[in-house]
């Protein structure tokens, strides 16, 4: 059974799941996951844990992300983006290039995002897109997030349409930003063409086709931790899941820390542990 990572290039129409369970077949395996949802409307980089490191994937999750996509000015949908319905429309044909950059720059760095109705966020134990189906719409919490670059441009020979790139972390909902963008031009806005095309350091250049996936090795989930190489000594006590102190691991600095054996085989994640560290995670067999 292969271990490791698979990074895809998930087409429009599939879920994430769909995803997973394709992957399944081609792969051969029932541990097949994925590191965080992608819309099914939207296309890109997914990226997939197999075998032994889908016990990694929490490792990913945080990943900071990267979209293209372009965003429609003067209608408003249900869903924030073009698979829903319209809810309103605005005269937002004077909105210059110039106006709508300067708007986007206002929406950069640490903001505060309120979760849309069609996402996975839980509100009294239900799932928000759950509610929506029902048409019932609740009071959300607006959340931190980060924007590190919002930029937009004119789509030539599409008047009012806008090409958008962005750069942001985990939880950051680019259907919230297009909505807010619209909002701050004096109107309203929902997205279209949503592609991912970075997780991290995963990016469409090594994205495959579901259908004929590449297994890459497993420390390529956890190469953004600082990382320490272990003697055989150290080594068998990692893979028996014990703590450590740390120097004896090698470890500087707050962890976690990726632990791998001479030879650079992936052995464990080790987290902080009082004066110590202690396993996170251990993926490779007691030795």
């Amino acid at each position: 059974m292969p271990d490791g990572i698979a990074v895809i290039d998930k087409p429009a129409a599939w879920t994430s799941h769909d995803v997973v369970a394709k992957a399944r077949g081609v792969l051969g395996t029932r541990k097949v996951g994925h590191s965080g949802t992608l819309d099914p409307d939207a296309t890109g980089v997914l990226v997939l844990g197999v075998g032994r490191a889908t016990r990694l994937l929490r490792f990913l999750t945080a990943l900071a992300k990267s979209y293209e996509a372009e965003i429609v000015l003067g209608t408003e949908t249900d869903t924030l983006d073009s698979s829903g319905q319209v809810t309103a429309r605005h005269e937002m044909a004077a909105v210059t290039e110039a106006q709508a950059r300067l708007a986007a720059r206002s929406l950069t760095g640490d903001i505060l995002q309120v979760p849309p109705m069609v996402s996975a966020v839980k509100v009294g134990g239900r799932r928000l897109h759950q509610l929506a189906r029902e048409g019932v719409e609740v009071e959300r919490e607006a959340r931190p997030v980060t924007v590190h670059r919002f930029e937009v441009a004119a789509v030539p020979g599409c008047e009012g349409v806008l090409r958008a790139e962005v750069d942001c972390s985990s939880g950051t909902y680019v259907r919230v930003l297009a909505a807010d963008l619209g909002r701050a031009l004096g109107g309203g806005a929902h997205l279209r063409k949503l592609r991912r095309v970075a997780v991290g350091g995963f990016g469409l250049t090594e994205a495959r086709s579901v259908e004929s996936p590449e297994v890459l090795p497993m420390a390529r989930a956890v190469e953004h931790l600082d990382g320490v190489r272990v003697g055989p000594a150290v080594a068998a006590d990692v893979t028996h899941g014990r703590v450590l102190d740390l120097d004896r691991l090698g470890a500087a600095g707050a962890g976690p820390w990726a632990v791998h054996d001479a030879d650079g085989r992936l052995l464990a994640v080790y987290e902080r542990f009082r004066t110590g560290a202690k396993p996170a995670v251990v993926v490779a067999p007691a030795v």
